[in-house]
């Protein structure tokens, strides 16, 4: 089973993710970048990560620059959630190397459908 990685810090969003991705991947949440790059050191390398942008302790954008310039993490392909509906902010974030990026609030089956092509 494909592994998932949630990064967010409102659960509420965790709980919908989970509800439609549980059955079909082995899915993680953690309420912060810090803590999920804590389990990434111990090893843990997902399939995908999604992650928000607006989070405090370290911003999403920060998280991806650690992911995309570390050489064990850089190939884990990364989707962005996120209520920022900036263009500009969009375009930076796929340069960094951000697989996809998904505006909230987000069709939970429009998610499914973009893992799927990103990770099956």
């Amino acid at each position: 089973m494909k592994k998932i990685v949630l990064i967010d810090d409102k659960a509420s969003i965790a709980k919908v993710v989970a509800i439609y991705l549980s059955k079909e991947y082995d899915f993680t949440y953690f309420e912060n970048p810090i803590k999920a790059i804590e389990y990434l050191n111990e090893g843990n390398i997902p399939d995908l990560i999604i992650s928000d942008i607006r989070m405090p302790e370290m911003m999403g954008d920060e998280f991806l620059h650690y992911l995309k310039n570390n050489a064990f993490f850089k190939s884990i392909p990364v989707i962005i959630l996120s209520s920022e509906e900036s263009t500009t902010e969009r375009i930076r974030l796929l340069e960094e190397g951000a697989a996809d990026y998904i505006l909230k609030p987000f069709n939970p089956l429009e998610l499914k459908v973009r893992i799927k092509k990103i990770i099956d």
